[in-house]
């Protein structure tokens, strides 16, 4: 699996040869640096461990900045990728051209937090009677049992909160690739706020 951290820059759209516009989120791949490696015969399994971001090495502690190779430095975020399918060792530097070539991405982020929702914009209730005087319009409605167990059961829909969760979306198109300014062009929305920090991997369905 190839896969990179990328941060979401914003949305656009550009023009394909025809001349429809297409509407494209622009993510920039920072240098992915490959601060470790794991080995199926010392680990049990293949991996890289891959760093960007830069932070103070006062910001952390000693046990975790001494994951951190000396000439590498601290990095911000760390995600492991296991099987990598790109010989990497550790110290290089990995960018937008790792996906030369690719068609489909799948992109993982934390979607946008909304906050303490009902059940009407959390699970698309559809509610009670908008007239006057029904007093039912927007509440969840029975949650159990009059009699025994006289229980609410579990993964019954209720308000709560909503949104700020692992998602990924998968199959995507990868319109372009700019290799001179490091940035991807996906077509459509990808989870995540602006600015957020993303997960980029070649389409595991395609």
């Amino acid at each position: 699996m190839l896969g990179l951290m990328a941060r979401k820059v914003g949305m656009t759209q550009i023009f394909d040869d025809e001349g429809n516009f297409i509407p494209v989120t622009v993510l920039k791949i920072e240098p992915n640096v490959v601060i470790a490696r794991k080995e199926k015969e010392k680990d049990g399994y293949n991996a890289v461990v891959i760093g960007v971001g830069e932070v103070k090495k006062n910001r952390i502690t000693k046990p975790q900045a001494g994951r951190f190779p000396s000439e590498i430095g601290v990095k911000k975020t760390v995600r492991e990728v296991r099987d990598f399918e790109t010989e990497a060792n550790v110290g290089d530097k990995l960018g937008v051209e790792l996906f030369d070539g690719c068609r489909y991405v799948d992109v993982s982020g934390v979607s946008k937090g909304k906050g303490f929702q009902g059940v009407v914009r959390r699970w698309g209730f559809s509610g009670g009677p908008k007239r006057h005087g029904s007093k039912f319009h927007r509440a969840p409605g029975s949650t159990g049992q009059a009699t025994f167990p006289h229980k609410t059961f579990k993964n019954v829909k209720l308000p709560g909160r909503m949104g700020r969760e692992r998602v990924t979306v998968l199959s995507q198109r990868l319109i372009k690739v700019d290799a001179e300014k490091n940035l991807l062009m996906i077509r459509g929305a990808v989870p995540g706020i602006n600015k957020g920090l993303v997960f980029v991997r070649q389409a595991v369905k395609k």
